[in-house]
């Protein structure tokens, strides 16, 4: 059986530098907001080519903070992309603003600039986009258009850590880049752990109240904040597998390479531009036939996964909060199906998902 991912065989390679990271902190004795966090903001925020790096709980906790830290007026609308994970949404949502949805080009799953012009409002005061599936947005037109029209801009780096346009990193375009941590990203903790970058000193200064009750001096709270700090271990963790992000990436991009070369011409892949640097966070085709497919590969020991099965305006949660009709969204959201791709895999796993794609029945080829 070939897994859609394996985090222990990710870890493999690293796992004696992972126990000694654990050791030295548990040893330590300080697990908070301690030397292995400022470490790691200091590396990774230069990994980023950026100037200031915030650690925080998770990546969505990132996002909620980096909308928060722009003081906006209340219930302010927010561009985002129709089709974005839930979280995007959520973090919009929870800062107390009112998520307009723009629908995505079709071909790269990302948010597309064209149409950000019909969704603005009086009330739009920034942009949020979302890097999906490690591919880049077209950010010089997102960032024109926002500087056109004085809105910030956030970026929802979760699945593109390393990604570039015309050679910039993505989370550099806007205010702030928001990234997650979660064990399965290109750079993943061994838990739940994110982090913003920014070059806005003043803004950086204000997340790290934020991310600490609203407080820098203890038992002084200058904002309302919360409790969202990333832990020693996790900092400890993640620097370790910040070393090798590089190398993960160079590995991802060859197996998307295997796919390209072998997959058969009916499969619908993903769009390469020569602007954008992939990452390959994740590896989507699409097809109408894409649940029977998917078992279809399932009962030939190839598992897959859904990205994502429900779109955001059709999720329970969402009543009463989003609205309109998004034909882009649900066409995406009923035809993507992700195949294996990890650090966890060989090219030869590749190679025989291909071969297994090279024997599917034609009654499963419909492409979307």
């Amino acid at each position: 059986m070939i897994e859609y991912e394996s985090l222990a065989k990710s870890n493999q390679a690293v796992m004696e530098k992972l126990e000694a990271a654990a050791s030295r902190v548990l040893r330590s004795g300080w697990y908070i907001l301690g030397s292995e966090v400022s470490s790691f903001e200091a590396e990774f925020a230069s990994y980023c080519e950026s100037t200031h790096c915030i650690g925080v709980a998770n990546g969505l906790d990132a996002l909620i903070l980096s909308i928060e830290a722009l003081d906006l007026p209340r219930e302010s609308d927010v561009l985002v992309a129709s089709n974005t994970y839930i979280a995007t949404i959520l973090a919009i949502v929870r800062a107390g603003h009112r998520p307009v949805l723009v629908e995505p080009e079709l071909e790269t799953f990302n948010i597309d600039p064209e149409r950000l012009a019909g969704a603005i409002t009086p009330r739009t005061k920034a942009v949020c986009v979302t890097h999906l599936f490690g591919k880049s947005c077209r950010m010089p037109e997102v960032t024109a258009f926002a500087e056109a029209h004085g809105l910030h801009v956030i970026e929802d780096c979760a699945q593109s850590h390393g990604a570039r346009y015309d050679g910039k990193l993505t989370g550099t375009f806007g205010i702030a880049g928001c990234f997650s941590f979660y064990p399965t990203k290109n750079l993943g903790a061994i838990g739940d752990a994110g982090a913003i970058v920014t070059h806005d000193e003043a803004f950086a200064d204000r997340l790290r109240y934020l991310r600490n009750y609203g407080s820098k001096k203890k038992y002084e709270n200058a904002y309302l904040g919360l409790n969202s700090r990333l832990d020693e271990m996790q900092a400890a963790f993640l620097r370790v597998k910040l070393e090798h992000l590089d190398e993960v990436t160079a590995h991802k991009r060859a197996l998307a390479d295997i796919y390209f070369e072998n997959l058969p011409d009916w499969v619908l892949k993903p769009v390469r531009r020569a602007a954008e640097h992939d990452v390959f966070h994740i590896f989507g085709i699409r097809t109408t036939q894409r649940d029977a497919l998917r078992q279809w590969l399932l009962e030939q020991g190839v598992k897959t996964e859904v990205h994502y099965p429900i779109a955001p305006h059709r999720q329970r949660a969402m009543q009463g909060i989003l609205t309109g009709d998004y034909p882009i969204a649900d066409e995406l959201h009923a035809t993507e199906l992700s195949l294996p791709i990890s650090a966890g895999h060989e090219p030869h796993d590749i190679c025989r998902v291909c071969e297994v794609f090279a024997a599917i029945p034609a009654a499963l080829r419909a492409t979307a």
